[in-house]
């Protein structure tokens, strides 16, 4: 039987007032649980972006219900004091260990001409330290950045990425024996359509793996012009092989208010609901969503 999947419902996600990131550009909202509560890490960017402005800083909260966040007076990685993440911190995935809380996140150079993988570490959100650059394309060959992890089948790990390419954003993926590597490139899980609406550009979403199916990533994609949308593609448990691909997008921004507003929604992660997927994304890069997604058929 087809598998698909299907949003049933869409809602809005809050942070408190008086927070680090309050009137910022928010995006890329990593939240996940730990027992009763919904905690995100989720990147802020100056509105407007000035010329010294990090193109990101990252916080972190808490919440009761997952929509409304009450987040944490301090930050959970800046910029600096190394080179590789000097120009700002993106895009955090979080990934929670017997012992320990894993982040990777983009850094970018303090000339915004190139972004890293880089992780950092700790027992506490409170403490984490940055402990290695994790992959960086050659000088001039664009951006690594918006990491994704998942174990296969046998045991080992994936680990999923965009990258450029010939003017167009790609995923990669590079395998390892623990969710901190070392990380080897392996070929790519997949690539563009010519004929649909992800014929350009490609980039890295969360992964939903539960028992006897076939793992899901919720991918972003998008024309040349750049505008983004969310789909599903779906994997052998091992990662091998692509097994189901969604013909049209998952989610679809609504109309702009303003003609100025970025055309894109750009899925960041997911948590359970129920028996439905949570799928936490962002649109126009400045505000955060939350999508309930049913899986039908298989």
């Amino acid at each position: 039987m087809t598998v698909t999947y299907a949003v049933e419902q869409l809602d809005t996600v809050t942070i408190s007032s008086a927070s680090v990131v309050d009137d910022m550009d928010l995006m890329s909202p990593f939240v996940w649980q730990e027992g009763d509560l919904y905690r995100i890490m989720v990147r802020g960017v100056p509105h407007p972006l000035g010329p010294h402005d990090p193109t990101g800083i990252i916080a972190r909260g808490e919440s009761r219900d997952g929509l409304t966040f009450v987040m944490d007076p301090g930050l959970a990685i800046t910029p600096g004091p190394g080179m590789e993440d000097m120009g700002g911190c993106e895009d955090p995935t979080v990934l929670v260990t017997g012992h320990e809380y894993l982040v990777y996140y983009t850094g970018v150079d303090a000339a915004r001409s190139q972004g890293c993988m880089i992780l950092a570490a700790g027992r506490d959100l409170t403490a984490l330290v940055k402990e290695d650059l994790i992959l960086k394309a050659p000088p001039g060959e664009g951006n690594i950045k918006e990491a994704t992890l998942a174990q296969t089948s046998s045991g080992d790990w994936r680990l999923f990425y965009e990258y450029a390419a010939d003017g167009a954003s790609r995923i990669g993926m590079a395998g390892g024996p623990t969710p901190k590597g070392p990380w080897t490139v392996l070929p790519d899980p997949f690539g563009i359509r010519d004929d649909s609406w992800d014929n350009w550009h490609l980039s890295t979403g969360p992964i939903w793996q539960a028992g006897g199916q076939d793992p899901v990533m919720f991918y972003n994609g998008a024309t040349h012009d750049a505008r983004w949308r969310i789909g599903w593609i779906s994997f052998s448990p091992d990662f091998a092989r692509v097994t189901g691909r969604g013909l049209e997008p998952l989610l679809v921004p609504p109309p702009a208010l303003s003609r100025e507003a970025t055309d894109i929604a750009f899925a960041a992660s997911t948590v359970a609901d129920g028996n439905r997927i949570a799928l936490y994304y962002s649109l126009e890069d400045r505000m955060l969503r939350r999508a309930l997604v049913s899986r039908y058929g298989g």
